[in-house]
């Protein structure tokens, strides 16, 4: 693996280099970058062009122009931009804003696009599959312009006003309540006798929980409380065990369990601890639980369980710590409400000008912005995954080691998890590590709408102007990214099936 992965960064740095001259060369003809100062008035003309011909070495040859940008970006040295800024803080202010913009929507695009894509592969041809077929394509289609106005229009400006006075109507109950009742309805596996109980209580079970919400004002000031923590904990020590191993095996179930319990009783021990905490806290806390979660699972799963005990207990507690972190954050959102005059779900910027409050209003402000370019972002990318992962599913589902499984007398849960997931995650897997380079270079189009200074505005002001240093930084983390990505692709590929060698 060594001499492959030394062999790949042998090459890649090749044409990584190359890439960088045939981008310099154009970056550096793209316009001409003396066009501003020529209209300026003939007193501060001729000044204005010796400053720009200095600061950017128009006077040198495009070769040697290309070798010395190059031995500073070596040491860590991008230049300055035309109007004497360095580039070094440009490139870190707006990669930080790119990577809060387009992490999460990729991360929740990649999980929820997967779920789906196994469920309608499971389930083919059945309602459930057309459904999200027919979504998909349709979010696949939306142009993300007008998908990001809408979302500004209806998800910000009409809810921040409906917050004022947050009454759920009748309609608006029995709509939602039809569809859920056709999500489970489509969800559930049996007879028709079966799917109507399922549809029938679904929808009562949402139309009487709206209620019950719009009854209390919950949306005026939410919160989880200590019941739905603990009830939701208890109901995630089930599915995850579902999932790893299945509710016939005591162990796993029982370190899920005890999880449970220990995220409970957190819930009142770290009162204090949680009032006012910082990330670090935060983050050492969900190590300190992955880590007592690690050795439940090792306790009681034994010899002979522990294999899934453990995954079982760690996800149950991490999963109610972050129950734990949504309730205090949810807490606090009638003292941020207030603060930034009723109007939570911003529709510009990264966050509120010189706003100050707790971590938890803090995370709030970070949210509100957050919101809507992620689900514009997420509505785009959510199609792609859950089409390949289905596609690939089924291909795989139909090989001859599949039905081998299956008739030595392996359970449902570990073909799907152990053959038919794994191996289908291989072009998921290519996709994924394209559009990690893909994003990293910033959602034009989002961050325009939006108001987002990030890396798509670096390039645009870049092209605009003419000046080649923003424009290279941008290809050194883009290209950067795509070239790493893609060799990590490799590498799993090898981890996801045995059968491909790296050697």
């Amino acid at each position: 693996m060594l001499v492959f992965i030394a062999r790949r960064l042998f090459v890649s740095i090749w044409v990584f280099l190359a890439s960088t001259v045939v981008i310099f060369f154009l970056a550096t003809n793209i316009r001409d970058p003396l066009a501003q100062a020529r209209q300026l008035p003939d007193a501060a003309r001729e000044s204005a062009i010796a400053e720009i011909t200095e600061r950017l070495h128009l006077g040198d040859p495009l070769l040697v122009r290309y070798f010395r940008w190059l031995g500073d970006a070596l040491t860590g040295d991008l230049g300055n931009n035309i109007t004497g800024q360095s580039v070094n803080t440009l490139l870190e202010e707006a990669f930080t804003a790119t990577l809060q913009l387009v992490l999460g929507a990729m991360v929740l695009a990649i999980v929820v696009g997967i779920t789906i894509g196994v469920i309608a592969a499971l389930r083919q041809y059945s309602a459930l599959d057309q459904g999200t077929t027919f979504i998909a394509f349709i979010c696949f289609s939306l142009p993300l312009f007008w998908t990001a106005t809408l979302l500004k229009d209806f998800l910000a400006i009409d809810f921040n006003d409906w917050l004022a006075e947050p009454e759920i109507s009748w309609t608006f109950t029995l709509g939602m309540a039809l569809i859920a009742g056709l999500i489970g309805g489509a969800l559930v596996v049996g007879d028709r006798r079966t799917r109507l109980t399922v549809f029938g209580g679904t929808l009562l079970l949402t139309a009487v929980l709206l209620r019950v919400l719009s009854a209390t004002e919950w949306f005026a000031d939410p919160g989880l409380g200590f019941v739905i923590v603990a009830l939701t904990a208890v109901a995630g020590a089930a599915g995850f065990t579902s999932l790893v191993s299945g509710l016939e095996w005591k162990p796993p179930l029982q370190a899920a369990l005890v999880a449970a319990g220990l995220g409970i009783v957190a819930y009142f021990a770290l009162g204090e601890v949680l009032e006012d905490p910082t990330l670090v806290t935060i983050a050492l806390l969900a190590l300190l639980t992955a880590g007592i979660c690690f050795g439940v699972g090792w306790y009681l799963g034994g010899d002979l369980y522990r294999r899934s005990a453990i995954p079982a207990a760690i996800f149950t507690g991490l999963f109610a710590g972050a129950l734990i972190f949504v309730d205090r954050m949810l807490s606090s959102f009638e003292g941020y409400s207030e603060s930034v005059a009723g109007r939570p779900i911003s529709t510009i910027g990264a966050e509120t000008p010189n706003y100050e409050g707790t971590f938890w209003e803090g995370g709030l402000d970070s949210f509100g912005h957050l919101a809507l370019p992620t689900l514009a972002l997420v509505l785009l990318s959510l199609a792609q995954y859950t089409r390949y992962t289905r596609a690939s599913m089924l291909e795989v589902m139909n090989q001859d080691y599949v039905r081998t499984a299956r008739a030595k007398g392996l359970g449902e849960r570990a073909v799907i998890t152990r053959h038919v997931l794994r191996n289908g995650l291989i072009p998921i897997t290519t996709l994924g590590a394209y559009d990690v380079g893909v994003v990293l270079g910033g959602a034009v189009v989002t961050e325009t709408v939006f108001g987002w200074r990030a890396m798509g505005t670096l390039l645009l002001t870049g092209i605009d102007t003419g000046d080649p240093m923003p424009i290279m930084a941008f290809f050194l983390v883009t290209g950067g990214a795509i070239v790493v990505f893609n060799m990590l692709a490799d590498i799993i590929y090898a981890f996801l099936d045995p059968r491909i060698r790296l050697s």
